[in-house]
Formats: structure tokens, sequence, C-alpha cells
């Protein structure tokens, strides 16, 4: 078995592995190096996880089973710092030498980071990789500012991933229009204009000067005309430079990168490269598409197979913030050439075909790219377009003067024509998987990779499929929040942080509510999405809670309330139970001592309940909130203090959580328990979130449950002390509160995300994203975390002043 060394777990390395092991299993002995602590994931789809819309684990090409499966020895998180190629071996920073057969280099590319002064600042970053995505989360929020330096489409979808985030962004491009390299002018014009309907600022023309600092931190981008434009955090996506030192270092040929021939093999025959780190007879690679067309010949050629890399003009179809737009060819001005450019304003529509001896060889759309492909394939083929001049504009569809069925420019693509760039997949291709079977979007992207990277041709694989099955083809169905709207949970959360919509009212109208004031379903769901995400602006409306939480307390079934007063940790005193005591008298209550260690009051009449609120407010007791989509109760054992099995304070950090976090309002009910060691006297391994008390410190589990489905907590975090305790469990709630769907259980919501590594990575391992958690729960704290009982007895004491006392403050 011969002993191949791959430098670099990206996504052309990712391709070719997948093709070697498809084609000869068991044929290499497999040692994969990344100098990121993590295999290979889908980088096109970082902008989703930026923004919210996907999380980590979805991405994730390449996880630890797939690599185990077939047998690659994974060196994650350690970079090659030298190759020796006279002994064939490879230096890691471990100090280990791994000895090669054949060795791959694909090493990518480094992000370019403009030498300004101050651009080595704290909250100056790139945005190349995960944990570059990680620190713009984490530095993210409602009220902060952004720069972006940078218009092409990097810096595009990181505007628009921090504008989702509550951020507000500007935008500054050097060229004169933004992405220049793929968009006209005219093209470009249109972007910016939907860009800034969408709250992102665009400052073409823009000349940076200085990054401004203070105390080591970013706090301003300043420009070459003085104009200083303030931020939190600032995002440099000004372009890539090949990462070709390791090979230069080693003596390969290098140019601008590292060299290769059309077999992938650079001047050392055992030595190959493919990505964004090489070089073919001059043009260098950062498009998806080459790279995959490469990781087929390198694959080929470590198999010793006849294969021969050939560049291929590519098409760019691209969705920045919702906006359509097709690239391809040559567009610039030039001699002999002539444009057809059809323009609608009102529809924001704009299409340019460029012309030279009567064959199309540039094209540029906006706002409506479904012609791309077609116009794509007749420039390809150099087809000559002389006939058609007087409707070519208007594309496949049109006929006798008028557009005939919208299928119409995917039924006249030829098989030949290919509908995923990225992945290199024909129309016929995804034809012949459908006739085998493949009858949904999913099935063809397991049977041929279309849409399984970018996702930018879902909607042309869609079409297809309806193509080829007819009325057979039934388009997957998104369940909506309601029958009030078409949006779901996902994109009403997106909508109401990107457009900044901050009440009832402006959400329906913004959004085309069917229904004028909304409906039961719905009205809870965003009342609880305005109050996550603008504490400080939004007023919790209580008319749109459900009817336990308007009342403040659980209705039983013969239409009386339960009341049940808050025991920090399950503790009470004798003034507490006197007072409880003197209630259920007072009132004919029932006592009845619940699960989670409080007593509950049963029997309350309707009437009663702000008299006895009153009451058991006078002894210094608050709601239990056992009505609440918020937290409930924290359930401990005695800990330390009685029990001689109990390794920590239990009960105390019971106590000191709850009244960290009681008041806080979530998607559903959230349970905790702490106890005092692994015996769970307390429960907590069934909690939303359970703390186990350890020798060594304490273990927080969460996504338990107990009701109707039953299932343990899943492990977090092991750690030393309480107040890492109290940090870990503030982080998770708040990214509970901004993440999960309304009515979604923690254990549902962990689900959604694929698992706790997407989790644990805000909450345990990153301190900056954890400490930003915690700020804005405590912002939302600041406003909400105080007893409704008392704020309505309250209330009714102001609006049943007795007249005397009115007339006596009068005359006072």
């Amino acid at each position: 078995m011969q002993k191949l060394v791959v430098i670099g777990a990206g996504m052309a390395s990712g391709r070719m592995l997948e093709h070697l092991f498809e084609a000869a299993p068991g044929e290499f002995d497999v040692t994969l190096f990344n100098a990121e602590p993590r295999g290979n994931y889908n980088r096109i789809m970082l902008s989703p996880v930026l923004s919210g819309e996907k999380s980590y684990d979805e991405i994730v090409t390449h996880d630890a089973d797939w690599y185990a499966r077939h047998g690659v020895h994974c060196r994650f998180g350690e970079r090659v710092t030298a190759i020796d190629r006279a002994r064939k071996v490879v230096l890691g920073a471990s100090g280990d030498e791994v000895p090669y057969d054949k060795l791959v280099i694909a090493t990518g590319s480094n992000p370019f980071i403009v030498p300004l002064p101050g651009h080595d600042l704290d909250g100056v970053v790139a945005y190349r990789d995960l944990d570059d995505t990680n620190r713009m989360i984490a530095a993210a929020g409602p009220g902060r500012r952004a720069v972006v330096i940078g218009g092409g489409l990097l810096g595009l979808e990181a505007a628009a991933g921090l504008r989702l985030r509550g951020m507000e962004v500007t935008v500054v491009h050097l060229p004169g229009h933004l992405m220049e390299r793929q968009l006209d002018p005219a093209a470009g014009y249109l972007l910016r204009r939907a860009l800034g309907e969408r709250g992102i600022e665009v400052l073409c023309g823009a000349n940076s000067k200085e990054i401004v600092g203070q105390d080591g931190k970013v706090a301003a981008l300043r420009l070459e005309d003085g104009t200083e434009i303030a931020c939190d955090i600032l995002v440099m996506a000004v372009g890539i430079r090949p990462a070709a030192a390791l090979g230069r270092e080693a003596g390969l040929t290098t140019g601008r990168a590292i060299a290769v021939d059309a077999t992938m093999t650079t001047s050392d025959p055992d030595v190959l490269a493919l990505g964004e780190c090489v070089e073919f007879e001059g043009q260098l690679f950062g498009l998806v598409a080459p790279l995959y067309d490469q990781a087929k010949v390198a694959a080929q050629t470590l198999l010793g197979q006849s294969a021969a890399f050939v560049p291929r003009e590519v098409s760019t179809k691209l969705k920045v913030t919702g906006c359509d737009l097709f690239s391809a060819g040559d567009f610039a001005e030039g001699e002999g050439r002539e444009d057809i450019v059809f323009r609608d304003p009102a529809r924001g529509v704009y299409k340019r075909l460029v012309l030279k001896d009567d064959r199309i060889i540039g094209a540029v759309m906006y706002g409506d790219t479904a012609d791309g492909n077609w116009f794509y394939g007749l420039m390809k083929d150099g087809a000559d377009v002389s006939a058609m001049r007087e409707t070519l504009i208007f594309g496949p569809g049109f006929q006798g003067g008028a557009p005939a069925d919208p299928m119409a420019a995917v039924a006249a693509l030829p098989d030949e024509a290919e509908i995923c760039g990225c992945n290199g997949v024909s129309k016929g291709m995804i034809v012949k998987a459908i006739e085998g079977g493949a009858h949904t979007l999913d099935a063809i992207k397991i049977c041929t990779k279309a849409s399984g990277s970018c996702g930018g041709c879902s909607g042309l694989v869609e079409q297809v499929l309806a193509l080829t099955l007819g009325g057979e083809f039934v388009k997957p169905a998104v369940k909506p929040v309601c029958g009030c709207t078409d949006l779901t949970h996902e994109e009403l959360r997106r909508l109401i942080r990107s457009k900044s919509l901050k009440s009832m009212p402006e959400v329906m109208q913004e959004l085309g509510w069917k229904t004028p004031d909304g409906c039961p379903s719905c009205r809870p769901a965003l009342n609880f999405y305005l109050l996550v995400e603008w504490p400080l602006e939004y007023r919790d409306d209580l008319q749109s809670r459900f009817v336990n939480e308007r009342n403040h307390g659980n209705i039983q079934k013969d239409g009386t309330y339960s009341v049940m007063p808050r025991m920090f940790g399950g503790m009470t005193n004798a003034d507490e139970l006197r007072a409880i005591a003197d209630a259920a008298d007072k009132y004919g209550a029932a006592v009845k001592v619940t699960g989670g260690q409080r007593i509950d009051l049963l029997g309350i009449r309707k009437e009663d309940l702000p008299s006895i609120w009153a009451d058991l407010g006078a002894a210094g007791m608050v709601s239990g909130h056992a009505y609440t989509k918020g937290l409930r109760t924290v359930k401990t054992c005695v800990g330390t203090d009685w029990c001689r099995f109990g390794t920590q304070d239990s009960t105390g950090l019971g106590i000191r959580l709850e009244k960290r976090l009681w008041g806080s309002w979530t998607p559903h009910k959230f349970k905790l328990a702490v106890t005092g060691c692994p015996r769970n006297c307390a429960e907590a391994t069934c909690k939303d979130l359970g703390v186990v008390c350890v020798d060594s410190g304490y273990e927080i589990g969460v996504g338990g449950a107990a009701g109707i489905e039953l299932k343990a907590t899943e492990p977090l975090a092991k750690v030393a002390t309480e107040a890492e305790v109290i940090d870990i469990t503030v982080a998770f709630l708040q990214l509970y509160r901004e993440g999960a769907n309304y009515l979604d259980r923690p254990h549902k919501w962990i689900a959604k995300t694929g698992g706790l590594d997407w989790i644990r990575e805000r909450v345990v391992d990153d301190p900056d994203s954890r400490r930003a958690l915690i700020e804005r729960f405590d912002i939302s704290q600041s406003v909400y975390q105080k007893d409704p009982w008392a704020d309505h007895v309250a209330t009714r004491a102001a609006l049943y002043t007795p007249l005397a006392d009115l007339t006596k403050e009068a005359a006072e």
C-alpha cells in the first residue's frame, strides 16, 4: 500500500480523496494534515453560517466517521512546517516526520490584508475560514457597527451576514462600482441600490487611509478625504493570495503559485498540487468548478491513469443578499463589439449581451437570471446568433413576439448544458439520475452532487425535475409560521433582524401579513421574536401571550388557577411557609408539593389572583413563572451542606443560577437542575440544562427531556468553577433564545442545529462569543427581570386610588 500525504483538508483535496476512494479503495494509506482544527467543510456556505441561516454542522462535507471509514490518519490543527523531497518526508509542527510515496499539496490561499496603519488592531479580521466567521459572529449584535473593506462577492457576503445579525454595516470599495470583475457599471449600480434598500451603506470610489484604534481595539476607518466611519469590527475582504510558500521553500518550481502541468504534477514527479495554491499555464483558480476538475485529474494521476486538466470558461451565477446575478465571458468595451441591452427599472431587471462577429462573447444579468445557462451555452458553443438577433435578449422562450411557457428556457437546454457549475453536472446527468429513481432535490444531490456546493443551481435542478417528471413532481413544502404568512420561523426571525422591524404592526405591514392583526398562532411567536431581538426598544405585548401568561397562573380544568411562588433553589424559610399557609386558608387553596421542589396553591379563582399575589409579595415572594415560556424552577439536592456524598455546594449554585436567570423569556419552558454528586438526586440528567457536581468540578449537560419525549442530556462542558458554570449556562440560554423556533424545546433546537459542536464552539470554546451572548442576555434582563405579580398589583393600586387620596394629592 502506497503512503499518500495530503497537506490541506479543503474542498479540492476532499473531492480528490472522494474520487480516489471510489475508484481504488485501499490503494493508499492516507495521512491528512490541516492547519485548521477540523476537516473538510463547504467554504462556499460560510455566508449562511455567518448570517445564522445554517450551522457549521450543516456545511460539513466529511465528518469524523467518513475519515475513519476510509482509514484516513487525520492530523487536524497541525501545520506542515517543511517538505524534505530528498528523503520524501514532511515535517509537522509537532516535530513528527511523516514519510510519503506520493504527496499532494492543497494549501489553498491566504487572505490579503491591506497594510494600512492599524491593520493589526484587535477587531480587524479577514473573511476566509470558519474561525474568521466565528469571530464576526461573536462581534455582531444589534446596535453595533461594522465596516467591510472590499465590494467583491466575499465582502458583500460578509456585509449581508453581519447586517442579518443586526449590525449597522458600511461597505467601502475603491473601484467605481461593486463586483467590477463580474458586473458592468449598470448592474453594479442596481446591486448597490438593492443593498441600500436592505440597510447596507455602500461607498464606492472610497480610498481607505488608516484604521483608527482605541485601547488597542479598532474604533473607526478613516478615508483619504478625512471621513471617519465608526466601527466595532472591520472586515478585510480585498482578495486572496495563493499559499505557495511551502512549495517554494521545498524547491518546487513556482511563479505566483506552485506550477503544475496538465496532470496536476509539480516539478517533482512524486508531488502533486491542486486548488488555489496552483498555477497552470499562467492561470490562477479561485472558483470551485475548476478546482473540482483538478481534483478528478489528480486522483486519476495518482492511480496511473491518463488525464489532463483543461481550464474551462466558467459562468458566475450568484445570489447576494437576495439579488440574483449572472455573469459570463468578456463584457468590457472593445472594438467591433455591440451590446444588446434590456432594462426594466420597475422590476429591477437588467440584461446585457456582448456580441462580436454575430457570436455572444459576454453576458451580464441582474434580477432575472433564468436564461443565463442558455446564453452561456450559446457562448461556449460559439453559436452564430444572427438569425435570432432581434429576439435574442428575450431568451429561448420568446416565440412570435410573446413569452412562452416559463419552463421553455430549461426545456431548450441541450443534455450537455451545465446545470451545476460547482460540480460539473449537466442537464443530461440529472435527467439520467431522475430516470434512475432520484425524484427529489435531496436525491439528486446524493446521486450527482448537483446543488450540493453553493446551492445556487437548486432552482434549475428543480425545474429539470419538474420538466422530466411532469405531474409526478412534488415541490417540497415549507411549513410557514401560520396561515397569516408564507414565511417560516427562520425567515421571520431573519427579516425582523435585517429590516429592523420593531413592532407587530411593522412586521405585518412590511412582510405582507394576510390578516390585519395576526392570529393566536403567530402573535405569541412574533411577540417573543421581537422581545429577544429588540429588548430595549420593544415592549412585551401581554395580549399576545397565552392565557396562562396573561393571568400569571396555570388555568385548571374547573377554571380556577394554580399559583406557585418562587423558592430559589428549592429553599424556603418559616416566614415564607407561614405566608403560604395563610394564603391557603384565606383563599381555600389546595396545597401541593411539585416535582420541581416548590409549593403550588391550587383552586384560586381568577378574581382573587391579584389579592393572593399581593399577600405573597408582602412576604417577599415573587412569581415562580410556572405558567411561562421561560425559566421554570432550578431543582437542587442538599449538596455538601447536609449530604455525606455531596461534592460541591449544589444548593448554593442552584440558587445563584436561578437568581441570575429568572424572568428570562424563552421559546419554550426551560427547566434546570443542579445535583451534588453523580447519584443525581435532583435528576439533572433529564433537564433542559443539568449540572452534575463531581470531585473535580462540574459537568454540564443540555438537551434532556422527561415529558412526552424521554431523553438524557448530552455533555456540553466540564469546568472547574461555579463562575464558569454560570457563564456557560447564561450563554447557552441566550443562544437558545436567539436561535430556536418558538415552541421548540432545547433538545429539538439542538437537533436542528446538527448537534452540539456548533453550540459548544460558541458557548464553551470561544470566550469572545460567550461574552457577547452574556452581554445580550444582560441587556434583556435589565428590562424583563421583574416580578409580574408585583407589577400587576402596583398597576391595579394606581388605577384604584381612592378619590379622597387623589383630592388630597391635588390640593398639595
